[in-house]
Formats: C-alpha cells, sequence, structure tokens
C-alpha cells in the first residue's frame, strides 16, 4: 500500500488531493485545498503556502508526492506567480524526504481520460468514476486527484516494468 499526494499549485489556490494504491486499486483517502490571501505581499503568500504544506506533510505522511508542471499563460505575470507557487510545492514536498514526481498537464488527462486535449469537466468526471464516493473540495482538488492518481498508474506500469 501505497499513499500518494498529488498537487496541482497556484498562488491563490493549490489543490492537493491523497490517495492509497494498492497494487492496481486506487481508493481516495483525503483532498482539499491551501489557500492564500490575495492582498497580502508575494514573499508572504508564498511563505504561507509553505507553512500549510508543510503541515499537511506532517499530518498525513505520504510516501510520494506528484505536482503538474507549469503551463503557459497568456500573462507572463501569471505564468511567473504560478511557477514560484509551483516552486515553493516542489521545495517542500522534496525537504520532507519523500521522492517527488513532474508530470505535464497533457499526460494527466491521458493518463485518466485517455486523450491529451480532455477538458477540465471530462477529467473531474473521471476522478470522480475512478474514486467512487470521494467528496471533491473543487476543481483545483480534483486536478490534484487526477495528479495523484496518474503518479499511481506510472509506479504500477515501472513495477510491471512497461
Amino acid at each position: 500500500m501505497t499513499l500518494i499526494l498529488g498537487l496541482d499549485p497556484g498562488l491563490g489556490t493549490t489543490g492537493w488531493g491523497l490517495i492509497r494504491a494498492e497494487g492496481n486499486r486506487l481508493s481516495h483517502v483525503a483532498n482539499g485545498q491551501l489557500k492564500t490571501v490575495s492582498t497580502e505581499p508575494l514573499p508572504r503568500r508564498l511563505a504561507h503556502l509553505a507553512s500549510q504544506l508543510e503541515a499537511l506533510l506532517a499530518d498525513r505522511s505520504p510516501e510520494s508526492a506528484a505536482v503538474e508542471e507549469v503551463f503557459v499563460n497568456k500573462n507572463p505575470q501569471s505564468t511567473l506567480k504560478l511557477g514560484q507557487a509551483r516552486g515553493v510545492t516542489l521545495m517542500i514536498a522534496a525537504r520532507s524526504g519523500i521522492d517527488v514526481a513532474e508530470y505535464a498537464a497533457r499526460f494527466v488527462k491521458k493518463a485518466v481520460v485517455g486523450v491529451g486535449n480532455a477538458d477540465k469537466a471530462q477529467v473531474h468526471a473521471m476522478v470522480q468514476r475512478l474514486l467512487p464516493g470521494a467528496a471533491i473540495a473543487g476543481p483545483d482538488a480534483a486536478d490534484a486527484l487526477a495528479v495523484a492518481i496518474t503518479h499511481a498508474h506510472h509506479i504500477a506500469s515501472a513495477r510491471r516494468g512497461l
């Protein structure tokens, strides 16, 4: 049995989802959102995100984490802020001593839905189908669960030597 934490980084909201993988069987453990206050200065927001993630890792003790890679927005400032939030999630997860994987959004969509150009609604519907009964805390948490599912599939494939 492996506990996998998926993270969908964002400066305003970082989604997280924790699943249990037992061979090919996946089950939902928990999910939620880490939020920062938009009126706070950027360094304070990043520090708050780091503190929240440290508390989550200490509380849940996952064995590995997976983080969605940054996609480029039309607004360069938004992309930069997203990258900084993503850097915080990677650093805090790695500093906790767990293995951290990264997956492109297209790869996550393909792993969960079967096509790399799936829309958010399709991804969320498949997450609900793959983790029946999970009360999902919002779209960012659903995306984080999709990243965790992708990582679970990757681990299972690696074990089988695929």
